[in-house]
């Protein structure tokens, strides 16, 4: 296909509307009930005088980016709305023409020290440029006419000696093998406050839509499954053994990841959980399923401890400490196995650290290092097709997905732009409990639809009715 095309920014335009969910969900310190979701909008330019506008959305989660508990969930919001803005002026600072992973590597360092300054930590200061080179990418795939996955598989983006870190790789060769899939598997979030069963519940929100665990394995057909721990042994085996009751009747195989949450300072006590885990016989085919123990050690210092003090049994993978773009390569000196793929961490870090994975799994001729894909709760439209479309592109099977289980999909947004959506990705939504949402059938989400001109949208959000960030 050529070269990657050099692109002028014109304009940025960022805008938020607000999203409030259908039932409470805990991560970490925080029960989120609400929160803004945030849009750019990026406008490009090539060399011939071809424009084209594109856009992407992440929603603003309080208490993961920053989880100082002495910041409100609205100080979290305004730290994103800070570096989303800093982020905008940064790219618009340089008018000259640049690849878009060009644009990327010239103001990814300043923008960083800049953050810095203002006392936002790394995994913070990313979700700026996160959003900008979506809606970059978005924008020059539509300028050239080309899907996400033909441009990628093309390198058009350019990814390559333009950032230090991303040197030594052979990324054209990399990017041209990979091989997007038809579909997925969902693995469905258990939060720390989610009901396993009716009789674990006050009250019902009552919208016909599945509430508990229970309800959810029957009405989408889960096979994969995130269960989220708390850092007290006792009652985090308690809960497990409700979680396993339920998962135990598949006759079917089912898989699990177990997320730490950031709730301890050793890998001895990940390992006093594993014990404890290990001692129930009610728990035997549940820890049989766990496939790895997601970002267990507070991320100040995860990447100090080495998780090979303790005989734990499953990979251990990083999601809050891949702050940086070298964070993945200091945790593999720790013991850690694999990172997580999150588009709010920039979607440019995912591809470098699978193209990582690829490259120690030859040097040691096996397949210890391994990306998964987590989700911070992406909200149907542009944010969750850009997710799986970049989780699909880097060969992934399975994602964590639970933004469509507790928001009630497309209905707070107008019906025009709901059946914009569905039209342009009728296996992806359907039209049910009266709004358009995420379809998921026997445990698998159906992709075909993203290989579409632009960054897996065939449709676009309504600006119109948004408000300015």
């Amino acid at each position: 296909m050529g070269e990657a095309p050099l692109l002028s920014i014109r304009a940025i335009a960022l805008y938020e509307r607000p999203v409030k969910l259908r039932m409470p969900f805990r991560f970490g310190v925080v029960t989120l009930t609400e929160s803004p979701q945030a849009f750019a909008r990026v406008q490009v330019a090539l060399p011939d005088g071809r424009t084209a506008w594109g856009g992407a959305a992440e929603l603003m989660a309080p208490k993961w980016f920053d989880k100082n508990l002495a910041l409100t969930n609205e100080d979290n919001f305004g730290q994103l709305r800070d570096v989303l803005r800093m982020a905008r002026d940064a790219y618009l600072s340089d008018s000259s023409p640049a690849t878009a992973f060009g644009h990327f590597g010239r103001h990814h360092e300043a923008h960083a020290r800049a953050a810095s300054a203002r006392g936002f930590n790394p995994l913070l200061a990313s979700y700026g440029p996160a959003l900008v080179d979506r809606a970059l990418m978005d924008a020059m795939c539509r300028a050239c006419g080309l899907s996400f996955y033909a441009a990628m598989q093309a390198n058009l983006a350019g990814m390559g000696a333009a950032h230090p870190e991303f040197q030594g790789i052979d990324f054209g060769a990399f990017l041209a093998g990979l091989r997007p899939a038809a579909s997925m598997h969902a693995r469905h979030t258990v939060g720390l406050v989610d009901a396993i069963t009716p009789a674990d519940q006050s009250e019902r929100v009552g919208d016909g839509l599945p509430e508990t665990l229970e309800e959810v394995v029957r009405a989408y057909g889960h096979r994969y499954f995130k269960l989220k721990v708390a850092g007290n042994v006792q009652a985090d085996v308690q809960r497990l053994r409700s979680i396993a009751s339920v998962l135990d009747r598949s006759p079917q195989p089912y898989f699990a990841s177990l997320d730490g949450n950031e709730q301890y300072e050793s890998a001895e006590g990940v390992q006093e959980l594993v014990r404890g885990i290990q001692a129930q016989p009610a728990l035997r085919r549940l820890w049989e399923s766990i496939l790895f123990i997601e970002q267990p050690i507070a991320r100040k210092l995860a990447l100090q401890v080495d998780m090979r003090s303790a005989d734990l049994g499953k990979p251990v993978i990083v999601d809050e400490s891949d702050g940086e773009l070298a964070s993945f390569a200091q945790a593999r000196a720790r013991g850690y196995s694999g990172v997580s793929s999150k588009t709010c961490k920039g979607f440019y870090k995912s591809v470098l650290n699978a193209a990582r994975c690829a490259a120690w799994n030859r040097e040691e001729a096996g397949a210890h290092y391994f990306m998964s894909a987590e989700d911070l709760t992406t909200q149907a439209g542009l944010s969750v097709q850009q997710d799986l479309a970049l989780v699909n592109l880097l060969g992934i099977t399975h994602v964590e997905r639970n933004g469509h289980h507790y928001v009630n999909g497309m209905a707070a947004l107008p019906w025009t732009e709901q059946q914009a959506f569905l039209r342009a990705h009728p296996d992806l939504y359907e039209n049910s409990h009266g709004a358009v949402r995420l379809r998921i059938a026997d445990g698998e989400i159906a992709l075909s639809s993203l290989d579409c001109l632009g960054f897996a949208s065939g449709s676009m959000p309504d600006f119109g009715v948004m408000s300015a960030l």
